[in-house]
């Protein structure tokens, strides 16, 4: 079996705290490599992950090609290149022991913050049941108000019914009282043509009576001066003149 090492070297903008080192050691698992070491690094301002590998050599080129053509998700890599390597390389195991202490201190803080964030919610759920206790009572209020309500309309439609009967009645009067308005100017049309044909006899009895007393005068002018004749005789008869 012939073995080589290789060092590899991955260049672009964004290689750091991307997730590289879990993502070469998961490759380098899967093609059981037994040496593997890697290293971040900063040259002339660009960011660059070192990785050493040792191995079987139809193993490590499988190892070249995959991380040739792929990388982590966040990761922006401009490019990859590789040389021959004759110095110490550390054990795989070592890179996933590191790893898992690399995972876990990250995680530790992540996890710290939970925990504050746990208790935070806490203090909401126990304020949200808070408001929702008060919402159940709003809402019972809410729904007495309703009830009153619906009794308040239903005594509405009551008054409206009554007011609409009452003006029901109203048009009826109403209608009574033309009748009644339009036979009082009938009477009083009678009355008037009454008045009218009495005053026209009253004139005809009036003129009578004036034609009457014209009549009359003559003679009784000649029989009350016969009387005064009379009584001045029976006088001079009984001295009395």
């Amino acid at each position: 079996m012939v073995t080589m090492k290789l060092k590899i070297k991955i260049v672009g903008p964004k290689v750091h705290d991307v997730g590289y080192r879990v993502f070469l050691l998961k490759h380098a698992m899967n093609m059981a490599l037994p040496g593997l070491s890697t290293y971040s690094w900063d040259e002339d301002g660009h960011q660059e992950v070192i990785v050493l590998v040792d191995g079987d050599e139809a193993r490590i080129k499988a190892f070249l090609k995959t991380i040739e053509k792929n990388k982590p998700e966040l990761a922006e890599v401009s490019d990859v290149t590789h040389e021959p390597y004759d110095g110490d390389i550390g054990r795989t195991s070592e890179v996933a022991m590191f790893c898992s202490f690399v995972q876990l201190d990250k995680a530790i803080p992540l996890l710290l913050d939970m925990r504050d964030d746990l208790k935070e919610v806490k203090v909401d759920i126990k304020e949200v049941k808070v408001d929702i206790k008060e919402m159940k009572g709003d809402i019972k209020e809410v729904k007495v108000d309703i009830k009153e309500m619906k009794g308040d309309i239903k005594e509405m439609k009551g008054d409206i019914k009554e007011v609409k009967v009452d003006i029901k009645e109203m048009k009826g009067d109403i209608k009574e009282m033309k009748g009644d308005i339009k036979e009082m100017k009938e009477d009083i049309k009678e009355v008037k043509a009454d008045t009218k044909a009495v005053r026209k006899t009253t004139d005809a009895t009036l003129k009578e009576i004036k034609g009457m007393r014209e009549d009359i005068q003559p003679g009784y002018a000649t029989t009350l001066r016969h009387v005064q004749s009379d009584i001045r005789a029976i006088k001079e008869q009984l001295g009395m003149t």
